[in-house]
């Protein structure tokens, strides 16, 4: 099902028979110097296999389970770090906001704004994101169906934007689980915007720890060769160099001694489908 092609980069674009990409960093920024460090390596790596490649961190999690949990370093100095992974590598940078008054200082340094699961349904959120002249990305709401997102979507184009991705993440079944439904990629993409499938949040296990969320790592990579032989886009990976020793999401992110081989296999099945779909490149 084909969908626009969305200019992320001068490099990089997504979706119409566009090549995989892969959106991927640590799910919160934990310090300067260790953001720098993953990016560095996150890179290297994609570089190496010629797999397009942006970065993203949080420079807040807003909806932490525990009062006691790291959120992050805020606004100011988390897009400060930021700039500098834009500055320093030369990648495209995607950040989530929490507030409309954050879309517009966080469209200065990120390519891509992104629009948490929990806030998927904010109209005013949405407006200021899709305002921002940025690409925006909405990561569909865990309580809501794919068919749901068409009013996402009417909502960015109400005010002229068109630069927009739609992520799946998992729909909530019963108490602290999540289930990917295949058949949400190819509605989605039905809307004409091209789909992103989160692989780290999809095995969460929400609040299964009592005092966080926890998660099964190990299904990372099923669920990920499955969404992209279904049809998607781009692949969303929080990875990390140490996960038991994450900041947030230290169950679900993928070890970065994991990241070469699952990207690999992911773009080398996405050439295969593309072949199929568009036919050989000359």
């Amino acid at each position: 099902m084909r969908t626009k092609k969305v200019e992320v980069s001068r490099d990089i674009s997504i979706g119409a028979g566009a090549p995989l990409a892969i959106i991927s960093g640590p799910c919160v920024i934990e310090s300067e110097d260790f953001t720098l460090f993953m990016a560095e390596k996150l890179l290297k790596v994609a570089s190496k296999h010629k797999i397009p490649f942006i970065f993203k961190s949080s420079f807040d999690k807003a909806n932490r389970s525990s009062i006691h949990s790291y959120r992050g370093p805020g606004l100011e100095e988390g897009l400060e770090i930021l700039s500098k992974i834009k500055q320093n590598f030369g990648v495209p940078v995607l950040t989530d906001i929490h507030e409309p008054e954050q879309a517009g200082l966080a469209a200065e340094v990120v390519d891509i704004i992104q629009i948490p699961a929990f806030l998927a349904r904010q109209t005013n959120l949405i407006l200021a994101a899709a305002k921002s002249g940025k690409t925006v990305n909405i990561k569909k709401g865990q309580f809501m169906a794919p068919w749901d997102m068409k009013n996402v979507v009417e909502k960015v184009e109400s005010v002229g934007c068109q630069k927009l991705f739609l992520t799946e993440r998992g729909v909530s079944f019963g108490y602290n689980r999540l289930i990917v439904d295949m058949m949400a990629f190819p509605i989605m993409r039905s809307f004409g915007y091209p789909v992103i499938f989160d692989a780290t949040h999809a095995v969460q296990l929400p609040g299964g720890e009592g005092h966080r969320t926890g998660g099964v790592r190990d299904m990372i990579p099923y669920l990920a060769r499955a969404a992209v032989a279904t049809g998607i886009d781009a692949l969303f990976l929080e990875v990390h160099e140490d996960p038991p020793r994450a900041k947030s999401d230290a169950t679900n992110c993928l070890a970065f001694d994991d990241f070469e081989k699952l990207i690999c296999t992911a773009y080398e099945l996405d050439q295969r489908l593309k072949e199929e779909t568009y036919g050989k490149k000359n």
